[in-house]
């Protein structure tokens, strides 16, 4: 393992070969024949499956996806449902502004509900991990700090 890779965890499913960067190419005439960009002449550094998501660990994703997301989005509909049917049919009288903040605050935990659903997933093919990810989440959370500060030291 190398100096950085050292610095933060690998993910499970991250290839162990490092990227090589290309070679600045000097500066070239400004005419120059044109060639024909074939796909077969580029060599990838890696291939379509090397930087795939292992499947169980996509499907996992997925699931808590469908559960973080799901259930907030779902009582949010139903919020409006069951306020239209009192309003209409029960005349109680609900303030509108009640109702557009919940409905706004469970929206916006389905948004959250994404993020969390992937992050709180085991990343590790092998472990299921925990009923809510509460370990899964921060470990992912801290490869993810861990990376972009990484990003952001190389392009400083």
């Amino acid at each position: 393992m190398s100096a950085e890779e050292s610095e933060r965890d690998r993910l499970p499913f991250e290839p162990n070969k490092k990227r090589q960067k290309p070679a600045k190419a000097p500066t070239k005439p400004a005419v120059t024949p044109q060639k024909s960009s074939n796909q077969a002449d580029k060599k990838l550094p890696y291939t379509k499956e090397e930087m795939a998501i292992p499947k169980v660990v996509s499907q996992r994703m997925v699931r808590r996806v469908a559960a973080f997301c799901g259930v907030p989005t779902t009582l949010a509909i139903s919020t409006l449902i069951v306020s239209y049917l009192l309003a209409t049919y029960a005349n109680v009288k609900l303030a509108p502004i009640a109702v557009l903040l919940v409905n706004m605050g469970l929206f916006g935990l389905g948004v959250l509900g994404i993020t969390y659903g992937v992050l709180s997933a085991s990343w590790d093919e092998e472990r299921a991990g925990s009923l809510l990810g509460l370990s899964e989440f921060g470990t992912n959370w801290g490869r993810m700090v861990a990376v972009w500060r990484e990003t952001r030291q190389k392009n400083s």
